[in-house]
């Protein structure tokens, strides 16, 4: 029976990944992934090559708070729409075009600057391209959430995910990768290899733009409210998820979401410094990245999705949230055997594999929790929550490094990640979760 009903799943998934919809968030998944790290991770590379010093990369990761600050926004975008584009495109694809065309030029903007001469200019277009990439993360969350039914969510965040790993890894080993090329094998810092990697970047970009204008907008989509006021339209979505959950049940998702990442964003700031300062090379990290990451990111998402779609998200959730926090354990054994890329390879292999599960079972819960009506808004607010406290204690990772040195610091962040289990684990004994999941 058990097989009879495993074989009829399969079959189920089989059928959701040959639909137009996968593909459609495969690429925007891309679309997204691409500018994060050319904010979070690529530019940090970046500055650490400058010999920017290491505490103020950590307080430029800062410059990534619109992602947590998207939330304020959001109800504008599923009140209004342009009406330029409206029309002919839909109010989700007119303002992701709008979006996509002011992200392809802050990253050109961002490569005719040179950190050591004009690093406040410099943060200044990664402030204005985390706020381009953060409402286009709005907007293809709740284009998502209004095309899929809840039993598809985990699928398509599967999809998502896929796209939003392969463009962080062009972003980051495939940046390294050009930029090692431009410098023509040269070790030594070279600004005007940097500057062209981030303008091929931008044209790659691109992939975003033309998917939007192929996109089918969803026909079931919430019709703009003529009822609601300009305020009611910030409260609403709010209050609507309190009375779906009530306080108590409200509070441990809000825990849960504001946690889950912790330990993650905050290796995840200090990790390419922590490369260049071990001894690896950028193509040593970009070649083990691109080969090994890519397939254990794939490995990591289509499990993560797999599962969750047959056991349930909140399941899949808390073994997604132990593997991120035993990962960063081996990042601490990596700091004291030094430039071996075999442990590199281990490392990177297992860290993506346990992102790609993580992180496509946390979209699916995100998204299953998410009324349709209030799409943009509420996933907007659920997926800020998620990295406003990680983001601030984050800014301080570089203070950490250089009080705890590298060992202490990766063991610290592994135990960042206990309270998200232990909410996780309060929840699934909840009345809450037995009538949702």
């Amino acid at each position: 029976m058990y097989a009879t009903m495993f074989v009829n799943k399969l079959k189920v998934v089989s059928e959701s990944i040959r639909t137009p919809q996968f593909f459609v968030f495969l690429f925007l998944g891309f679309a997204a992934g691409l500018p994060y790290m050319l904010v979070f991770s690529t530019l940090s590379y970046w500055l650490a090559e400058a010999d920017i010093n290491r505490k103020l990369i950590g307080l430029l990761s800062l410059v990534s708070l619109p992602y947590t600050l998207k939330w304020i926004w959001a109800p504008l975008l599923d009140r209004y729409r342009i009406n330029f584009f409206g029309a002919n495109f839909g109010r989700r694809r007119s303002w992701l075009i709008c979006t996509q065309i002011g992200l392809i030029l802050m990253i050109l903007f961002m490569s005719f600057q040179d950190p050591n001469q004009s690093v406040i200019v410099l943060a200044a277009c990664a402030l204005c391209l985390a706020f381009f990439s953060a409402t286009q993360d709005a907007l293809i969350d709740g284009f998502r959430i209004d095309v899929a039914e809840q039993d598809d969510q985990a699928l398509l965040a599967a999809s998502y995910l896929i796209g939003y790993r392969f463009a962080m890894i062009m972003a980051s080993a495939g940046a390294l990768l050009l930029a090692d090329f431009f410098a023509n094998g040269n070790e030594a810092y070279t600004l005007s290899a940097w500057q062209s990697t981030y303008q091929v970047l931008a044209v790659i970009m691109m992939i975003g733009l033309v998917t939007t204008f192929f996109a089918a907008e969803p026909t079931n989509i919430a019709k703009e409210s003529k009822t609601l006021s300009f305020i009611e339209s910030f409260i609403t979505p709010f209050r609507d998820f309190f009375q779906r959950f009530h306080w108590k049940h409200a509070l441990l998702i809000a825990g849960i979401v504001a946690t889950y990442r912790l330990s993650d964003i905050v290796l995840g700031v200090m990790a390419n410094p922590f490369y260049v300062d071990v001894g690896f090379t950028k193509t040593q990290v970009a070649a083990i990245s691109k080969v090994y990451g890519v397939i254990m990111v794939l490995v990591g998402a289509a499990v993560g999705g797999l599962l969750a779609h047959y056991f349930g998200t909140l399941k899949v959730l808390f073994l997604g949230g132990l593997l991120s926090a035993v990962t960063n354990i081996l990042f601490a054994q990596l700091s004291v055997i030094g430039p071996n890329t075999l442990w590199l390879t281990g490392v990177i292999s297992m860290d993506n594999l346990s992102a790609g599960i993580a992180t496509s079972s946390f979209i699916a819960f995100l998204s299953n929790i998410t009324n349709k009506e209030f799409s943009a808004t509420q996933y907007a607010v659920l997926s800020s929550v998620m990295l406003l406290f990680p983001k601030f204690v984050g800014g301080s990772s570089g203070v950490m490094v250089t009080s705890l040195g590298y060992e202490k610091f990766f063991y610290f962040t592994a135990l960042m990640g206990i309270p998200a289990l232990v909410l996780i684990v309060l929840l699934s004994r909840s009345q809450w979760y037995q009538r949702q999941d």
